[in-house]
Order: C-alpha cells, then structure tokens, then sequence
C-alpha cells in the first residue's frame, strides 16, 4: 500500500488517543493519530514522525500520523488501517480463488473470508508495533476484541476451516510475535488455546518506507 503525500515532522505531545501536537516545518499543527493504542515506547517528545495528508481537504485535521522513528529499530508505521490493507494485496497474489474481507461469522465480523480449491479459510488479522529487546509483542493494551475474535478462530476451526491469526509486523528486522503478557495476560492464556484448537498463528514482516508499507513474501508460520 501507498501513501500519497507524506512529510517528516517531530512530535511534541498527545493530548488525546485520536490527535497529536507535531511540529512540521517549524510550526506546531493538530494532527490525526491513525492508532488508538497506546504506542508509550513510541511517541515520545522529539521524536521524529512521518505524517501523510488527509485525503479529505475540508477534515479540521490536515494530516495523519502514520509512522515514528524509533531509536535502534527504524521507521515503525502505526496506522491501524495498514494491516488489513496490506494483507488483502498480499492475499490477491496467494492463489484464492475467493477472498472476501469484513466477513460475517459468529457474532463477530472477521477480517477475512478465504477459499482455495474447496477449502475454507477465515482469517484475523492484528497489526504488531510493540517491539522490546528484537521480539515484537501484541497487544499493547488490552483487547477484549481480540480475545472475543480468537474464541471465533476456534470455533471455526472445529467446524473446518482453516482458522488463521495473522499479525502483520509493521517494522523491519522483527520476525516474531509474542503475547503481551504484562499488559494482558488473558490474551496470552486465549492465544495458547487457539493453537492447540487448530487455529495457525503467521508472522508477516513488512518492508517499512515513510510512504509504503508491503509485506515480505517469506511469511513464517507459528504452531506453538
């Protein structure tokens, strides 16, 4: 995926989760935070982001914060919308013969909905932009939506699908994904028993640029 127009600017605070204060060529300006999350490690005063413009022209925002700079590690993007775009593009090139994205199942509407010579797949998908000491971690807050998806993985699992969690790695040079189990452990405790319902857990480092963001093809499949 691509971002149409992005500039660089430095990050002074986060008053709320949705806008940040970002100095961009010298002037302070409200920006939109594309991440409800916490992103602590991340945000931090100084730090430099890249922003990319709204594609509204008439939103009281201009520009959307959609990666930091992290000291040691790179360029992380934290654009919540990223993932699932990423993973349809890279889901167009794997060979279904049927993809369906914003599936119904359950009580729940997953991420997608695939098919590949007769069988079925049902997949969730979870941007990872936690890293600490080279291993990226999920989630950082709690999710009680992402325990309530995972019970849905397993359900499918015992009625045949292929039942997979994808976490798509929004920053280079990390190849594996551990639950965040200081933040929430229940998470952890559900993951644990996903996998030894059936459910794959798959690992999907991205090439990070300040205005793309594309999944490695070398994928890596986690059965713990």
């Amino acid at each position: 995926m691509q971002y149409k127009n992005t500039v660089e600017g430095k990050f002074i605070d986060r008053p709320n989760r949705f806008v940040a204060h970002v100095e961009i060529d010298g002037t302070p300006q409200t920006v939109h935070v594309k991440n409800t999350g916490r992103c602590r490690e991340l945000l931090l005063p100084g730090a430099s982001v890249i922003l990319a413009e709204a594609e509204n022209p008439n939103r009281k925002t201009a520009w959307d914060l959609i990666a930091v700079y992290k000291e040691g590690l790179g360029l992380v993007n934290i654009d919540s919308q990223a993932p699932n775009k990423v993973v349809q593009e890279w889901l167009s090139r794997a060979g279904f013969s049927a993809i369906r994205p914003e599936y119904s199942y359950g009580n729940s509407r997953m991420d997608f909905y695939m098919e590949r010579e007769g069988v079925p797949y049902l997949m969730e998908v979870k941007g990872c932009t936690l890293e600490i000491d080279g291993i990226g971690y999920f989630p950082d807050a709690p999710t009680q939506r992402g325990i309530k998806h995972l019970h849905e993985l397993m359900r499918a699992a015992g009625e045949g699908y292929r039942a997979v969690l994808a976490f798509v790695i929004q920053m280079e040079g990390i190849t594996e994904v551990r639950p965040n189990m200081t933040t929430h452990p229940a998470f952890g405790e559900t993951l644990r028993k996903a996998v030894r319902a059936g459910v794959k857990v798959l690992y999907l480092p991205c090439r990070v640029e300040r205005d793309t963001l594309e999944i490695i093809d070398d994928s890596i499949v986690c059965q713990r």
